[in-house]
């Protein structure tokens, strides 16, 4: 084949794939699609990308797959527009008769027949010499919102679709409605210090930072690291932007003394009293960096006793058993799958401490429906009832800690992070390996704060099979981050349009941009937001395309604004220039706080790791005085500095009080709906949760907070410090927001 041919082929290939033909960065250069980076995503997708034959082949067997399915896997329909259904039948067949019927998500059950004849025609292609139409359906208007199957009959042939009727528009506070505007809080929990916990923030020290923010701040939000579980295993297990599942939440979180069990478990009382116990905790909350390995062993210990006291109980029949039992019953399948997983690495790992992840398990274990999985579900069955247990009471200490937050007047209450990313080796890999790419990462083009790219290290999602089974794994993954909560972070909400997907024998700056099922995604989201009254915050930065803020914006999704990437060139934004439906931040987990930018904490930190030499050093330090004066200069034009203040970043050599206060304030006065202090900030401390690009390098996710929940209340610099935001929460709330 000649290869002016091949090359079209590969393109009209990688053009039905979603292969993007090249992408702008974020410096105005357009970088083209190799051919090679075409292939090897093809390859990843199922497709014999190598030769002309094996793409004319692969083409051939696309279009087949499609006409020759009578119906769609999933539908997702607006509920704006009429509901409307494909089919696709042989030409010989349009003089039969088509049985319709519909169970609706709510129980009831429509039924009716039609000609196909007397359908619209939208569509028809020859396949293998023979002709196939496609032919559209009008269901009931009246469908509601929600999760329906459809069942089509024509001659002998039957088939179903999810038919998903979705809203155009996420769910809106009421609070936020006529230019109101609300301020948060954002906590990494593990961090939290008290003088009570076991040496990792827990679900009662939110209580207490719910009860701070309330008092203190006048907030009407806390904004949380994301809950997921993961391994807690030191040095690469402990990012929560990386986690073992995104369905389920870590126990390091569990308030153990708050679970009913320990006042009815003497055994763990009695333990809880013993002088190592006492001295292993004290030590641990001592620690200035949370030692995950440590905490979860020893609240492991206690929450097994607890669940043995339960078990007594539980065979009762008892109220709490039952709400057990319902809880079981809601989660399913889903559940069962994770605590299997969780079961099975603790057991496997028990015996084989060289084992650390299932692609290390004997063979039998990795087919998690495998007749080997299944017995060892079976045969340790109280393994698998314990995870199930501990899930129990993460979701009654987080529904509770919402409770409390609306209880004291939070209006959002709780704000909760969806990670993007799902380790390679977690539960969600070894349940669900299908819906995942394989031979690909996932990553970022090179951007100001990572010039060499990202590369995430995990797989892309298989969108296809998500369609194929009806998004329902999509959908739970929305569902369960939702609750318990009254806003939601989608983390890189751009995964809803495309993905950055990187071959295995490339660097992240050698990836393409693949297009995903954006409108189907996004009105997924909006159905379960508006389900749960849970606004949308999707965190669109890097290199974003203007076509999907516009679409976010569309749907009401909330875009995600930092102060230190909003800029004309090299100039900072003017407080106007930002837009009403976003929420602004002063900074993220993986960038420096804004104490840290001012000296340079976060450059320091890179050479430290061996990430930049001495010369990209001086480099970065040069580049960050320049932006130090630019940031300066629009406090500055924002009104924000008093008159006698200098005008020269070079007079600032650490952050003052004052610039802390002219960023707070700069904050509050953008029209931005949402703002959000992060609590290193407030604080003003120097270190960041997370250094991108390391590992053991670097402690990430572990820093623990500069005060304690007590030394907030107490401290005199902790009293002056939150004194400055609640100014201006106060007056941003008068200025905008109605009376709650």
């Amino acid at each position: 084949m000649p290869p002016e041919n091949f090359d079209q082929l590969l393109d009209s290939a990688a053009a039905s794939c979603g292969i993007e033909g090249g992408y702008w960065d974020i410096w105005g250069r357009y970088h083209t699609t190799p051919a090679d980076v075409k292939r090897s995503i093809l390859t990843s997708k199922g497709m014999d990308a190598e030769t002309g034959d094996g793409l004319t082949h692969a083409l051939t067997e696309r279009a087949r797959r499609e006409w020759q399915r009578l119906l769609p896997a999933a539908v997702v329909a607006a509920e704006s527009k009429p509901r409307l259904l494909t089919l696709h039948v042989p030409a010989e067949g349009l003089d039969a008769r088509a049985r319709v019927s519909i169970q609706r998500e709510d129980g009831g059950a429509w039924a009716f027949d039609l000609n196909l004849e007397d359908l619209a025609q939208t569509g028809s292609a020859e396949i293998d010499g023979r002709t196939w139409i496609r032919k559209e359906v009008q269901l009931p208007d009246d469908l509601p919102l929600g999760y329906h199957e459809v069942s089509v009959t024509v001659g002998g042939a039957t088939a179903t679709t999810r038919y998903i009727v979705t809203p155009d528009h996420a769910w809106i506070h009421p609070s936020l409605g006529q230019g109101g505007r609300a301020a948060g809080l954002g906590v990494s929990l593990y961090g939290v210090r008290s003088a009570r916990n076991w040496g990792c923030g827990d679900f009662r020290d939110l209580l207490a930072v719910i009860d701070w923010v309330a008092d203190g701040l006048n907030a009407s939000f806390v904004a949380l690291n994301p809950l997921h579980a993961i391994h807690n295993r030191q040095p690469f297990n402990t990012s929560p932007y990386s986690p073992n599942s995104i369905f389920y939440q870590n126990y390091l979180y569990l308030d153990v003394e708050g679970i009913e069990d320990f006042a009815r478990c003497r055994r763990a009382r009695h333990l809880r009293h013993d002088g190592g116990v006492c001295a292993a905790i004290e030590e641990l909350r001592n620690s200035p960096f949370v030692d995950y390995e440590r905490v979860g062993a020893l609240k492991l210990r206690f929450l097994k006793l607890l669940f043995v006291a339960f078990l007594r109980e539980w065979r009762t029949g008892s109220v709490r058993a039952a709400d057990f039992q319902a809880f079981r019953t809601r989660e399913g399948k889903l559940l069962e799958q994770f605590a299997t997983y969780a079961a099975l690495d603790e057991h496997l790992h028990r015996g084989h401490p060289e084992v650390w992840n299932w692609p290390q398990w004997p063979t039998e274990y990795r087919d998690p429906e495998g007749p080997s999985t299944l017995a060892f579900r079976k045969k340790h069955w109280r393994a698998v009832l314990f995870h199930q247990y501990l899930q129990w009471q993460i979701d009654r200490q987080l529904e509770s800690a919402q409770q409390h937050a609306r209880g004291r007047h939070l209006s959002i209450g709780l704000y909760h992070d969806l990670a993007l990313a799902t380790d390679s080796f977690g539960s969600d890999l070894w349940g669900y390996r299908s819906f995942f790419a394989t031979g690909c990462r996932v990553g970022s083009p090179p951007d100001d704060f990572s010039p060499r790219g990202q590369d995430w290290g995990f797989p892309p999602p298989n969108s296809e099979r998500h369609r194929d089974d009806g998004y329902r794994l999509f959908a739970e993954s929305i569902r369960k981050n939702c609750r318990h909560g009254g806003a939601l972070r989608i983390d890189h909400v751009m995964r809803l349009f495309r993905l950055f997907w990187i071959p295995d024998h490339c660097d992240a700056s050698q990836g393409a941009y693949v297009r995903e099922l954006s409108e189907d995604y996004v009105r997924l989201v909006a159905l379960e937001s508006v389900r749960h009254r849970v606004l949308v915050v999707g965190e669109d930065l890097g290199t974003v395309e203007p076509a999907i803020r516009e679409t976010l914006a569309r749907f009401g999704i909330l875009s995600y604004r930092l102060f230190y990437f909003e800029k004309n060139g090299a100039d900072f934004r003017g407080l106007d220039t930002y837009p009403q439906r976003a929420l602004v931040s002063s900074t993220t987990h993986d960038l420096p706080t804004i104490a840290g930018y001012w000296t340079g904490a976060d450059i320091e930190a890179r050479h430290q790791a061996g990430m930049i030499d001495e010369e990209g050093r001086r480099n970065q330090i040069a580049a960050r005085v320049h932006d130090k004066q630019k940031m300066l200069d629009a406090l500055a034009g924002a009104g924000l500095l008093a008159e006698h203040l200098p005008r020269s970043a070079a007079e600032y050599p650490v952050l003052t009080r004052e610039l802390h206060h002219a960023v707070a304030g700069f904050l509050a006065r953008t029209p931005c709906q949402l703002w959000l202090i992060n609590q290193e900030d407030l604080t003003l401390e120097s270190a960041q949760q997370n250094l991108p690009g390391t590992t053991w390098q670097h402690p990430n996710w572990r820093r623990k907070m500069r005060f304690s929940l007590e030394e907030l209340r107490s401290d005199p610099e902790a009293l002056s410090l939150t004194a400055t935001f609640r100014e201006w929460i106060v007056n941003s709330k008068r200025a905008n927001q109605p009376a709650e």
